[in-house]
């Protein structure tokens, strides 16, 4: 009897272990692993992302963990804690360089140099094989290299990965977030299937300008403020937040007025071809040129480059969603939720949708590539992020243009931005042959 319950569980589990094999997204991985060069892409990527998540264990003047005085202390936990606001740096630590401290032990990364730490006697670009000044151990060489000011070029490429790799993902999920959310509203109702009340339609539009004016234009002044001094995040939520406030208000008036017979009759709204129009209004405008407009009135910062990227990326993903949304809304688990008196929210959010985003998983890998030589470009041109806190590849590329012998400076990032881009470009090439229903088996 034992021998029979084991025989059957191990037929149940190879059973549903074939099904699992046989999933759609089982075939995407099988076929995606067919294509040696997207696979090695991604590894390559995760090693970036490595870099870019443990940079401050990597390149840091910072010791890991150290003892000074008989206490144990660990400066890089520290400044995590201090950038958050969570905590604050004593005295000594402020008032002395992290090389002038009497350590009873330290474990230093692996280069003993921030981004923005100079080395005075290692300043006007020194290359890498260059003879380099008081220099007291292996460790503290500069392998890549010095800029003008004497600050180590691994530190910069290291920090640089993570900025680049936050851009990538942080712009592209602003850009998904915006072009799933509109091109799902247009391919799922179309031009002729969203009625709604002549009274919330009316309210609707009217509650729009006043929440724009407002949310944004009465705060003129606060986002100009927050662009020079910082926090342009908090400011920007608040707008938000009193934005949509103010919509829920008209929508509330609304509920209660539709009840009147004339105001409560339904219209039809064209929303495909509104989301359309706009849709070719963006475009037609140049996207560099409306990214460097925007970025050099604000403050350069690595935040204002991934919103002002996010905002101006939406577009292909959007057009990608609608297009499969306007097959999907016609299949039978469509029509039988709809059937089932399912609300439109609850068939769009969680049924049609997490079935269209097949496109929209090769566009935001393409646009990652994209958003990254955006940064690049920006930083390169001096107007992308502030220089004196964030070194990006795009600003070490810049700094070769003061001296051109300096090749280290346009080497190392440059090859860096190349080996990045490609790469992504590389999973997009391999998740569109592994999402291509004609190549299933």
């Amino acid at each position: 009897m034992l021998f029979r319950k084991n025989t059957a569980k191990k037929l149940a589990n190879a059973i549903e272990q074939k099904e699992l094999d046989q999933s759609y997204w089982a075939n995407v991985k099988r076929q995606y692993r067919k294509n040696r060069l997207a696979v090695w892409s991604l590894r390559v990527f995760f090693v970036i992302l490595f870099v870019a998540l443990f940079a401050d264990f990597l390149a840091n003047e910072k010791p890991i963990v150290c003892k000074i005085d008989n206490q144990t202390h660990f400066p890089v936990f520290k400044e995590q804690a201090v950038r958050l606001g969570l905590s604050s740096w004593e005295s000594k630590f402020v008032t002395k360089r992290w090389d002038e401290h009497d350590y009873q032990f330290a474990i230093f990364p692996l280069i003993p140099y921030s981004p923005t730490t100079m080395d005075k006697y290692n300043r006007q670009f020194v290359g890498p094989f260059d003879k380099q000044r008081n220099i007291e151990s292996w460790r503290r060489w500069h392998w890549m290299g010095t800029d003008n000011l004497g600050r180590d070029v691994t530190a910069g490429m290291i920090h640089g990965a993570r900025i680049a790799v936050s851009v990538g993902v942080i712009a592209m999920s602003i850009s998904a977030l915006i072009g799933i959310l509109i091109g799902a509203l247009a391919g799922y109702f179309g031009d002729n299937r969203l009625r709604m009340s002549r009274i919330r339609l009316f309210l609707n539009i009217i509650g729009f300008v006043f929440a724009i004016f407002y949310a944004f234009s009465t705060r003129s002044a606060a986002f100009a403020t927050a662009s020079q001094e910082g926090g342009l995040f908090g400011t920007l939520f608040t707008s938000l937040l009193i934005f949509l406030v103010i919509m829920l208000l008209f929508n509330l008036v609304a509920s209660l007025l539709k009840k009147i017979p004339f105001l409560g009759k339904k219209v039809t709204i064209a929303v495909d071809i509104l989301v359309m129009r706009f849709i070719e209004i963006i475009n037609s405008i140049p996207t560099l040129l409306l990214i460097l407009s925007v970025v050099a009135i604000l403050k350069p910062s690595v935040f204002n480059v991934m919103l002002i990227i996010g905002l101006v990326g939406w577009t292909g993903i959007a057009r990608f969603i609608r297009a499969e949304l306007l097959r999907v809304r016609n299949l039978e688990y469509i029509e039988a939720a709809q059937a089932m008196g399912f609300s439109e929210a609850r068939i769009i959010f969680r049924h049609a949708i997490p079935n269209a985003l097949t496109p929209v998983l090769i566009a935001i890998a393409f646009g990652v590539a994209s958003a990254i030589l955006t940064e690049a470009f920006l930083s390169f041109l001096g107007i992308g992020v502030d220089v004196a806190e964030d070194i990006t590849w795009g600003s070490l590329l810049n700094l070769a243009r003061i001296k051109f012998t300096a090749w280290w400076l346009a080497i190392f990032p440059g090859f860096a931005i190349f080996i990045t881009v490609t790469i992504f470009n590389l999973i997009g090439e391999g998740l569109t042959d592994a999402l291509d229903p004609k190549l299933k088996q």
